[in-house]
């Protein structure tokens, strides 16, 4: 080839020809964006809890602060307690690559039983919860065993569900409000913890999250992972021990930690650790990341996602009986549209549509969003139209950034 053949790098003036390279402009935006995709992947709950700051800042604002009051935050984290257990057990659902689209008519048949347990057969509460997370557990295995074993899309499956469900529940309620409720059942749902219980439990739950963080540190050191700085982890156990105290210093000013919300807590810790240090919980992350290469490895499959489903009924029926004890009555309407909520915290809180990623913990915070944005919006008056246009674009736009900063390719 002569060296006629080969292409000019000047232009006709003589100057260097820089077309056929990428300009350094655009070479350091595609690092910045890159930079960006992997700090929020990292950073995310760090991300939702300054997005909750702004919210609740912005209410206080046009609020002279009635938002930030004790009694308006004991009032905002009871009301997100149902949602947050419904949303409990959707981001597995959801992590496992399925959909439910019938809790919230589950919630609503599972209350309703409850409550028809109470002020008809006036069980003993023990009995009529054990008997209503039973069943709960038993209706959501069944629609684990059409989506695993019979291969029925769960969308159709848990569609059809959420007709079915609601169906039955006017049918035993005969489309009234079943009442009156004990006032021990009640109590589950409007009764709150006292000071020094709450200090205890905080007490505890700060000294179990320090342990972890530490044990975490000696099992990295074991096995010749890179170990954090010490300065880093202990930043995390402080932060943590101050929003600890924080909360229940705000909650005990008002009159202490909220049953439900202790339920909340409860729930959030064994579903985290099962999620973390559980096999099960390995395995649900695996289907969703790869369902053929998990199968493959020898993992039964349709039992892990027959155990989801069940896991998903159970929250179900808790958070019915909560709503049934707030409401003091079995409603016919209880729970309806609450699948959109569900849906909406694990999506908000970080859980990828595509399956694979999400926690629980980023699950409540998503759910904190939605009532905080209801709670703030209801003081000012918005109409409701509005607040369901703002919930909306803020589901769509939590959809978008999931998918503009996944580091998954096609």
């Amino acid at each position: 080839m002569s060296t006629s053949d080969i292409p000019s790098l000047t232009t006709a003036g003589g100057q260097p020809d820089t077309s056929a390279t990428p300009p350094a402009a655009s070479a350091r935006a595609v690092i910045g964006i890159t930079r960006f995709k992997a700090a929020f992947t990292q950073y995310k709950i760090l991300a939702l809890v300054v997005a909750i700051a702004v919210v609740w800042a912005f209410f206080s604002y046009l609020t002279d602060g009635d938002f930030l009051t004790a009694r308006n935050l004991s009032n905002l984290l009871r009301q997100m307690a149902i949602t947050g257990m419904l949303a409990s057990g959707m981001v597995f659902v959801i992590i496992a690559g399925e959909i439910d689209l019938s809790v919230g008519s589950l919630l609503g048949l599972l209350g309703g039983v409850a409550a028809i347990l109470d002020a008809r057969y006036h069980l003993p509460l023990a009995v009529t919860l054990l008997a209503v997370v039973a069943l709960g557990a038993a209706i959501g295995t069944f629609n684990g065993y059409w989506v695993a074993y019979r291969g029925i899309p769960s969308f159709i499956v848990t569609l059809a569900g959420l007709l079915a469900f609601r169906g039955i529940l006017l049918g035993i309620t005969n489309g009234v409000t079943v009442t009156p409720i004990s006032a021990d059942f009640v109590a589950v749902g409007q009764s709150y913890v006292p000071a020094s219980v709450g200090y205890g439990l905080a007490g505890i739950l700060f000294v179990l999250l320090a342990a972890l963080v530490l044990r975490g540190r000696g099992k990295r050191r074991q096995y010749g992972l890179t170990v954090p700085a010490f300065a880093i982890d202990l930043g995390k156990i402080v932060v943590t021990g101050a929003v600890l105290a924080g909360f229940i210093y705000v909650l005990n000013d008002y009159r202490g930690i909220p049953t439900p919300v202790l339920i909340l807590l409860v729930l959030l810790g064994v579903l985290t650790l099962m999620a973390r240090r559980t096999v099960l919980g390995r395995r649900i992350y695996a289907i969703g990341g790869n369902l053929e290469a998990t199968r493959l490895s020898g993992v039964d499959v349709q039992r892990v996602k027959l155990i989801v489903f069940g896991l998903m009924g159970a929250a179900a029926a808790l958070a019915g009986v909560i709503t049934t004890a707030r409401l003091a009555a079995g409603s016919p309407s209880a729970g309806s549209l609450q699948e959109l909520d569900a849906i909406a915290s694990c999506i908000i809180g970080g859980t990828s549509m595509r399956g694979g990623a999400g926690t629980v913990a980023g699950a409540l915070i998503g759910a904190l969003i939605m009532a905080s944005l209801d709670n703030g919006m209801s003081m000012l008056s918005v109409d409701t139209y509005w607040q369901m246009i703002v919930k909306g674009t803020i589901l769509l736009l939590a959809v978008w950034l999931d998918i503009a900063t996944s580091t998954k390719t096609a």
